[in-house]
């Protein structure tokens, strides 16, 4: 028998014994070995923790193995590198991000834990925080990368690839709204277009009084919802203020980092942590990586692209390109006492939304309520405005 046919037969019977071992399928992910504010034995502890606690999951560094007062600090914990598997290049960025990306191409590892990746735009991050009101984890899409240039596509986006990277980590029907921010109205308007059109998911609902799928900063403490669609900048902001809030800013102490990333057409799973994550954060980071690995999330988001493409997602996404401005002026009705609102309207809208009732002649003003922005009127006539508003597709 050849040394080759030898070399083939030992990696079979070594990946069945590991199977055997851990109970099921082996799924290795590869962890970005350097990078880190916190030091390299921060990373290589994560790693480790995240092996000790996730039956099936093999961590693969790829980087420089720790030497000097890294080295050591491992050792005085009792913690040893070699109880990961090794892919070793030079302490250069440069070669340990293109030993990920072979690893990756080449399949010797099903997805990979970085520090830094450069995304091209149209893929962005999926994160997963802690909520500290209930103890309730919760997506928030997106963290990091963009998946438009244009805002209202990107929330759209956003929201998709929410609903399947929620799926491909176990949860089968998952609930979703949007953060109150500006373009979250007409993207939600979108999204429930769709939804009557047949594209199958569950709005989500502010566990506040008045309800509604436009959430405030007290559902992000509760965790009203499993998915949370927000621009990137903005996730990445709550990402970072949720895995440090008992730290002081310094040590990202908790949940599963800025997520596994989502194009379309994107078949790579790499997962974001920071150089401020610590320990605990790099762990659920490779065991959410090593989830949407064995949930196929790549092919989980081209089903869900599918799916919203046939509930006329390309359609929305054009409506909600920037227009033209309007040249027409309407004029100013004759100012009257105003006592009614109405809400739901988009910050970037609220302008065109005026214009529209005072060309009916009605009185209105804008404001920013308690609950965002708000146009008012008198109450005699609230709902003949609220017809006009929600005809022209404000609300």
């Amino acid at each position: 028998m050849s040394d080759a046919k030898r070399k083939i037969i030992a990696e079979a019977l070594g990946n069945i014994i590991e199977k055997a071992r851990n109970g099921g399928p082996l799924v290795k992910i590869g962890l970005m070995s350097t990078g880190s504010e916190l030091g390299q034995a921060e990373i290589i502890s994560g790693g480790l923790m995240a092996q000790a606690e996730n039956q099936g999951l093999r961590v693969v560094a790829i980087g420089p193995r720790p030497t000097g007062k890294e080295a050591e600090k491992l050792s005085t914990s009792g913690l040893n590198a070699a109880d990961l598997e090794w892919i070793e290049t030079a302490n250069c960025e440069a070669d340990v991000a293109a030993a990920v990306e072979k690893a990756l191409s080449d399949g010797a590892i099903a997805g990979a834990v970085a520090m830094h990746f450069p995304f091209p735009i149209g893929v962005a991050t999926i994160g997963r925080v802690m909520t500290p009101g209930r103890g309730r984890p919760m997506f928030i899409a997106s963290c990091t990368g963009s998946t438009a240039p244009v805002r209202g596509e990107s929330l759209l986006r956003n929201a998709v690839y929410g609903l399947a990277t929620a799926k491909a980590c176990g949860i089968k029907n998952p609930t979703l709204a949007f953060l109150n921010l500006d373009g979250a109205g007409p993207a939600m308007r979108a999204l429930t277009r769709m939804q009557e059109k047949g594209y199958d998911f569950r709005f989500g609902t502010s566990e506040r009084g008045d309800g509604g799928s436009l959430l405030r900063g007290n559902d992000l403490v509760s965790g009203a919802v499993d998915v949370l669609v927000c621009d990137t900048l903005t996730g990445n902001v709550l990402i970072k203020l949720f895995s440090t809030f008992t730290t002081g800013g310094q040590y990202e102490s908790q949940g599963w980092g800025y997520g596994p990333s989502c194009g379309e057409s994107w078949n790579k799973i790499v997962s974001i942590v920071s150089r401020a994550s610590g320990a605990p954060v790099i762990a659920g980071a490779l065991a959410l990586t090593a989830r949407a690995a064995n949930g196929q999330l790549p092919a989980l988001v081209a089903a869900e692209l599918k799916a919203a493409r046939a509930a006329g997602m390309d359609a929305e996404i054009e409506d909600l390109k920037p227009k033209a401005a309007a040249v027409e002026t309407v004029a100013k009705p004759p100012v009257v006492p105003v006592d009614a609102e109405i809400g739901g309207v988009d910050v970037l809208d609220m302008e065109n939304a005026l214009q529209a009732l005072w060309k009916q002649n009605i009185y209105a003003e804008t404001a920013m309520g308690c609950t965002g922005p708000v146009v008012r009127m008198q109450a005699a006539m609230k709902e003949k405005a609220a017809e006009i508003l929600k005809g022209a597709g404000f609300i």
